[in-house]
């Protein structure tokens, strides 16, 4: 009996081959190439990089990474060989393509074809690869060195470039960039606002509040603004890899008119902002309270004058202008607020939570792995029915070899229904008796202030599962779980 091997296609489509063959036409003639050869190449096999992805990083390629991990996932491989259209889609940098190949030649013990580039087994074939990937590796930096220096000399000839800011649209052939009359006073709009004294966060808050997004289609925040106001193409200067060039582009006057004074305040301004303090917590609360608006969490923001204004939790979504609608409140008042959740709970009784059943690692794993023997069944079946059908194996022998898989089908899925079989459930009585129990011990720890932020906060998340705060009515939701 001859069976079909399993085998696996990689497609990548490189940006700077004008003779490229399409994702659609490599997959097409590699289909035919592994059929000539026997081999089966499953739809889940077939790894298509999306286009444009570059070939010189293997860990900028994650359909290349999913094809290398799932060789490395059985022993042996679940693929045996792996077609290419050419060896230089598999890589352009010589060191990680012999890498990878020694993964899956000798870890793996997957064979790897380029059905463009035919070469003979053995040492001397290896060696003609080997002079096919230097080449490649020469094309590719060589290319991107060619491509630098024009880009370069075309800079120094004040040629356009870059990517052009919010209200001006590129024209092509390095020509000065044109203003976009539909995007042009959205840009007056932020460097007005900040003359006039409105900071950047609302800015971002009210443009966003108007409907108007990005170039790339995002809403704004803080740090667009800031990077809009200080950008010195809206004054005439045009800057690309560290060359600077007054540029011919037409120049709005109401910008030119308050853009120094904006530089000016943006100064006074940072002066006065400090380095955020590298913290893996910076307060037990952190990541627990939620924002009742837009379910972000809420962040916290030590005031550089408590006796003014108290550090408090802020939205970060509306601290960066995505939303309107404050949601702050100060750290001692959520401080308190917790504390007095879990004494009402303890005096009363009373609690309202959420059972969630604790997760056996060992049993998701074995399941896993059944599933994966069940999923290797299924190409089995389609194998034997691919052998049948090209008049490889007679009629008797596709019914043994089904029943057979059949059998092996019915006996894996025995295994993980037993595996999947829900352990009884905890008594309702026993599992407000454990929670009791865990918010007293969480309750007496928080207060202790020999303890650190991240032990008080990891205890809480042992009992609570989110903290929702509602800034109209004051007010904090708690979800407790055990």
């Amino acid at each position: 009996m001859q069976n079909l091997e399993i085998g696996a296609a990689y497609v990548r489509v490189s940006t700077d081959d004008q003779t490229e063959l399409s994702p659609d036409a490599q997959v097409r003639v590699i289909m035919d190439a592994a059929k000539a050869d026997g081999y089966l190449i499953p739809e889940e096999f077939t790894f298509i990089e999306k286009k444009g992805i570059s070939g010189r990083k293997a860990n900028n390629r994650p359909e290349f990474q999913r094809m290398i991990a799932l060789a490395k996932s059985q022993d042996p491989s679940p693929f045996k060989r792996l077609y290419l259209w050419k060896f230089s889609r598999f890589a352009r940098n010589q060191e990680e393509s012999v890498f990878y190949k020694s993964i899956l030649r000798k870890k793996c013990g997957v064979d790897i074809k380029s059905v463009s580039e035919p070469i003979m087994d053995g040492m001397f074939g290896r060696l003609i690869e080997s002079i096919i990937e230097w080449f490649d590796e020469y094309y590719s930096i060589n290319l991107s060195g060619e491509v630098l220096r024009g880009m370069t000399e075309k800079a120094l000839r004040n040629g356009y470039q870059s990517v052009p800011p919010l209200g001006y649209q590129a024209v092509g052939e390095g020509k000065p960039f044109a203003i976009d009359p539909e995007r042009i006073g959205m840009a007056e709009f932020i460097f007005t606002a900040y003359h006039d004294g409105t900071d950047m966060t609302a800015i971002a808050r009210e443009m966003n509040r108007r409907g108007w997004q990005t170039k790339r289609g995002n809403p704004f925040e803080r740090r667009t603004v800031a990077r809009i106001l200080s950008n010195r193409f809206y004054i005439g200067e045009v800057t690309w890899n560290g060359i600077t060039f007054q540029g011919t582009h037409p120049i709005q006057k109401s910008i030119m008119d308050v853009f120094d004074k904006n530089q000016q305040r943006i100064s006074k301004e940072t002066h006065f902002i400090h380095k955020r303090q590298v913290s893996s917590c910076k307060h037990w609360l952190s990541g627990m309270l939620t924002c009742y608006i837009c379910g972000a969490t809420l962040s916290v923001t030590r005031s550089n004058d408590p006796k003014k204004r108290p550090d408090y939790f802020q939205c970060w979504k509306y601290a960066k202008g995505f939303h309107t609608g404050s949601c702050s409140i100060s750290v001692k008042k959520a401080e308190r607020s917790v504390l007095e959740s879990l004494q009402r709970v303890l005096d009363t009784g009373e609690v309202d939570f959420e059972y969630i059943p604790k997760v056996n690692k060992m049993v998701v794993s074995e399941c896993a792995l059944l599933e994966a023997a069940l999923s290797k069944t299924a190409i089995k079946e389609q194998r034997v029915r691919e052998a049948y059908e090209n008049g490889v194996d007679s009629l008797d022998e596709y019914k043994s070899n089904k029943a057979r898989l059949l059998a092996e089908r019915e006996h894996l899925q025995q295994e993980l229904r037993k595996l999947n079989a829900q352990e009884p459930d905890i008594p309702p009585a026993l599992q407000k008796e454990q929670l009791m129990v865990n918010i007293r011990s969480v309750y007496n720890l928080i207060q202790d202030s020999d303890i650190d932020y991240e032990t008080k906060g990891n205890s809480l998340r042992s009992i609570v599962k989110s903290i929702t705060f509602n800034r109209e009515t004051d007010m904090l939701n708690f979800h407790y779980f055990i």
